[in-house]
């Protein structure tokens, strides 16, 4: 069983840059307009993309 980290779409590093970006921008919208709750969602989806696409994503592809 394959985790989504393993996922072939996310291979790619300018996949994962792109992903952290959005969520960046995203959250920076929510921040400009004062949207307090939307914008801690958001920054949460961020922080957990650079927690998994960056930290924890595997260095090499698992076999099998």
């Amino acid at each position: 069983m394959t985790s989504n980290q393993d996922h072939p779409f996310f291979r790619p590093l300018w996949r994962r840059i792109a992903i952290l970006v959005v969520t960046g921008v995203w959250s920076a919208v929510e921040l400009w307009h004062g949207e307090q709750l939307w914008a801690i969602l958001s920054l949460g989806v961020f922080a957990y993309s650079i927690w998994t696409f960056f930290i924890t994503y595997p260095k090499q592809p698992r076999d099998g």
